[in-house]
């Protein structure tokens, strides 16, 4: 997410802690490189102008330029000034008691159809009873997948296949969620290649005769000012109460995000952070500025562990923990539950690791590596997962590996792992969860210093932290392996 911007951003800052003396004159020669990243993000030109009017007032006043670490302010008020294009955190639906009627909007291909599954599942997380209504009669198979994703997600999807009128399927699924006691319909309605006269007016007709609460506009982040383009067409038809971007996982640029706030004044609502059915986050400016300048997202993650574990099973290994009983099937259920936050990758990014941690986990297929310990754990028995490092001696290792289907050194490698977890899971029992996050990102910046497992090492005092001449063989050697590896 925003890798472009990001890395020159952090270039610009860069620059500027390099200067010997800062002037005004080379201050402003930083900034024009933060311009620059900004065009070539897409953001809208006249946002960016704007922006860039507030920034160069504060950045070349004497407080600045005097100041010890005058990049460090920089990005200080680059950061609060993103906020502040973003607008103010606004994720609230705002529900009132009896039927709310959400309509969703967009172009072909923006992602409407799955978002209305998304949000309906959002809503059934916070106790919210919602329905679906397959109103794109457009798109052939969006009824059907629909269907199919509702299904998915345990929420009814109202369909009618045989009808051709949007408007009569609409107000058919507003009965039919008055008479379920649903709190949520979702409408899904048809999207168009383009904005055009017929779309509108389809929109125009349910929006008179259903009369939907809320109208949002699902949008592509990929499309960059296209988006920005359509949001403003969109709201000048329809009085847009908010907008759901989507496919910002694979915006490398991330200008829509920045620009569709200023010119429409419409809020972005959530965003799309993947295809996966739970992949819809609400919005939030202060992270998504974190995000932005490398600064990671420790709430988000934090908010998403808090949905995603499960609270009992914890409460449980942390009171095994305090008893000194953790075993690999406590440190199995425990890299399940980490697991469900997502991708190694995009975990490393909401930590603000983005950069090294990227390096070292590219072409590592890290859910593969899961995969492969799991099978080294389920290969052993009750006893070797309660002691494995006393149970467990040579021949008990080539029987694992054995079932596994992987090398006895892997089950070796696994074994250390599990005591060097166990030893930092001791530690972290007592913490609360942002305690236990500043820990992980610790653990993690020494990681990235110490990619061949160097750290235990170093702990005992016999290991040394890699060079870059080090760290690039290394990389190179894990490269061959992983081809020999495919080629067997």
């Amino acid at each position: 997410m925003f890798d472009s911007l990001q890395e020159n951003l952090s270039s610009a800052f860069r620059s500027l802690a390099g200067r010997g003396k800062l002037t005004e004159a080379n201050m402003r020669e930083g900034l024009e490189q933060v311009q620059t990243a900004l065009l070539e993000a897409d953001v809208s030109f006249k946002v960016v102008r704007e922006f860039m009017q507030r920034i160069t007032e504060q950045a070349v006043g004497e407080r600045v330029l005097k100041s010890l670490k005058p990049n460090e302010m920089v990005m200080g008020i680059v950061h609060q000034e993103l906020i502040r294009l973003m607008g103010e955190t606004d994720s609230e639906l705002n529900l009132h008691s009896g039927l709310n009627i959400l309509m969703l909007c967009g172009l072909q291909g923006s992602g409407k159809t799955t978002t209305c599954a998304k949000l309906a599942r959002l809503l059934k997380k916070r106790s919210v009873k919602p329905m679906l209504a397959a109103a794109d009669l457009q798109r052939p198979a969006a009824i059907e997948q629909l269907r199919v994703l509702g299904e998915q997600i345990g929420v009814p999807v109202y369909t009618d296949f045989d009808s051709k009128d949007p408007v009569k399927v609409c107000r058919a699924a507003v009965t039919e969620a008055k008479s379920k006691d649903v709190d949520v319909l979702i409408l899904d309605t048809a999207g168009r290649l383009a904005i055009d006269q017929e779309l509108m007016t389809e929109l125009s007709n349910i929006d008179k005769q259903v009369e939907p609460d809320q109208v949002y506009l699902v949008v592509d982040g990929m499309t960059g000012q296209d988006a920005v383009n359509s949001a403003q067409g969109f709201n000048d038809a329809l009085e847009l109460n908010g907008v759901i971007m989507t496919k910002l996982d694979g915006d490398a640029r991330g200008g829509a995000i920045l620009s569709v706030r200023e010119v429409t004044g419409v809020p972005v609502k959530f965003i799309g952070t993947g295809e996966k059915i739970d992949e819809l986050d609400d919005f939030s400016p202060e992270r998504m500025a974190g995000r932005i300048l490398g600064q990671g997202d420790i709430v988000g993650l934090f908010k998403k562990a808090q949905e995603e574990f499960d609270q009992e099973e914890a409460v449980r290994a942390e009171e095994r923990l305090r008893k000194g009983e953790f075993t690999l099937d406590d440190f199995r259920k425990q890299m399940s539950q980490v697991t469900k936050l997502g991708p190694m990758q995009k975990v490393m990014g909401m930590l603000g690791l983005d950069g090294g941690m990227q390096e070292m986990l590219d072409g590592v297929d890290t859910e593969k590596d899961m995969r492969r310990m799991f099978g080294i754990i389920d290969s052993m028995t009750p006893e070797e997962k309660r002691n494995p490092k006393q149970a467990i001696d040579q021949s008990r290792r080539r029987r694992i590996a054995e079932g596994a289907g992987v090398a006895p050194s892997e089950v070796k490698g696994l074994i250390e792992q599990y005591d060097t977890l166990a030893s930092v899971m001791k530690q972290m029992s007592g913490m609360g969860m942002r305690d236990r996050m500043r820990m992980a990102r610790q653990m993690q910046t020494d990681a990235m210093a110490n990619p061949a497992g160097q750290l235990a090492k170093k702990k005992q005092g016999t290991g040394k932290r890699l060079s870059p001449k080090e760290k690039a063989r290394l990389k190179k050697q894990r490269a061959k392996e992983r081809r020999r590896a495919k080629r067997k």
